[in-house]
């Protein structure tokens, strides 16, 4: 059960709360129902990216563990917009809008959930017959003062930014899609957890169960920096062609190839334990690591042989680069003997101008010696004796040992 626990728990930030969870699961497993865990989506826009996925892998898991879970869109809610995190009022989709987005997330959801075993439902099913007088009944649980604890609408109450009425309905809806659902788990990013908690009180409510609220990280992007989001151009997709999901995934620092391993990868907690072990210990190369996650992630939205093409064509185009003809040459004395790779690396690079910064890149497989990847910051290079070094991503340097 110990084992169970863990790998529903991997990649969450809170459970609300976790004494509930082991109880639920528990009880389960002693030959009670299966549980329904549940996971909204706004069809805000046609196509999902991989920070949407975090949330389909965790109802993967509890798939995988024998529980029913409900892919819900909102496609009532979408034409509200979620006010989470905003600063402004979202402008509102049409309902042409919703159904056309709708469409795409069905076909896109089933590259990871098995199809057989998901629930999908839309919350226009319930929230569009729902009477005016269960309306009011629902918005008398709420306070206007407890609305403005939220972040998000204390900030623009404070700035006297517009905060529209319907978009105090938005958390309402969205904790009455659990009392529909009848909902034991729900998972949502940590910018969600208020709405989520909403949920808990609906269901008290109308004498349900609260449900156990289960919060996941906002997926950081490919600068490292900023949450995934098509509009910053920070973002995999995944209907991206082959070869640009894997180009993207190996453009990621080794820091954040952990936290996507974490939080998307397949891999059990015990080899992802592994995985950290050896690239801290230095038996992995945080290369191969990275190579692996996006020969995974390929696999997992175009197939094992769509996967292997993109890794191969990878590689050719990583090793066909050519060395710029015109870059600087640059001498390193060395007194007539040998000089170690990562001192020539500190004085010839521009960036890496460290002897720890060098070694540091030298041992993450960013330095290429005449074509060939470097991975001993000890390594020697022989005197009298010119080598062409590519430092980083974009940096070619002529080294010219003396």
């Amino acid at each position: 059960m110990e084992d169970v626990l863990e790998s529903l728990r991997r990649g969450t930030v809170e459970v609300i709360t976790g004494e509930e969870l082991s109880r639920k699961v528990a009880a389960s497993a002693r030959g009670g129902r299966p549980l329904r865990v549940k996971a909204g989506f706004d069809p805000t826009a046609p196509d999902l990216h991989l920070g949407h996925t975090v949330l389909i892998q965790k109802l993967k898991h509890f798939q995988e563990a024998g529980h029913q879970v409900i892919f819900l869109i909102g496609d009532f809610t979408g034409m509200i917009g979620d006010p989470s995190g905003k600063t402004e009022t979202r402008k509102a989709l049409t309902r042409e809008d919703v159904e056309r987005n709708a469409v795409t997330y069905k076909e896109q959801i089933f590259k990871i959930l098995d199809p057989e075993r998901t629930e999908v439902r839309f919350n226009s099913e319930w929230l569009t017959p729902l009477p005016i007088q269960e309306m009011v009944r629902v918005a008398a649980q709420m306070t206007v003062a407890r609305m403005l604890e939220r972040d998000d609408f204390r900030r623009r109450y404070a700035e006297e930014r517009p905060i529209s009425i319907h978009e105090f309905l938005y958390p309402l809806f969205q904790g009455y899609d659990s009392v529909a659902l009848r909902a034991d788990v729900e998972f949502g990013g940590t910018d969600q957890k208020f709405n989520l908690l909403v949920g808990r009180d609906l269901q008290r409510v109308y004498g349900q169960e609260p449900q156990v609220v289960m919060t996941t990280p906002l997926l950081v992007g490919l600068d490292g920096v900023n949450k995934m989001s098509k509009s910053l151009g920070n973002y995999v997709g995944i209907t991206e062609p082959p070869e640009t999901i894997f180009g993207k995934m190996m453009s990621v620092s080794d820091e954040l190839m952990l936290t996507y391993y974490e939080l998307l990868s397949d891999v059990s907690v015990t080899e992802l334990a592994a995985l950290k072990a050896g690239l801290a210990g230095g038996t992995r190369h945080p290369m191969e690591a990275k190579t692996a996650l996006a020969r995974e992630l390929v696999a997992r939205f175009h197939g094992a042989a769509a996967a292997r093409e993109a890794e191969e064509g990878f590689r050719r185009r990583f090793s066909a680069k050519e060395f710029p003809e015109d870059a600087p040459r640059v001498e390193i004395p060395a007194g007539g003997g040998p000089a170690d790779l990562a001192t020539v690396v500190s004085r010839a690079s521009r960036t890496f101008t460290s002897k720890s910064a060098a070694r540091r890149l030298i041992a993450q497989g960013g330095v290429e010696v005449n074509g060939e990847r470097a991975t001993d910051p000890a390594a020697v290079l022989r005197p009298a004796g010119e080598y062409r070094l590519k430092i980083g991503k974009k940096e070619f340097v002529v080294a010219a040992i003396r």
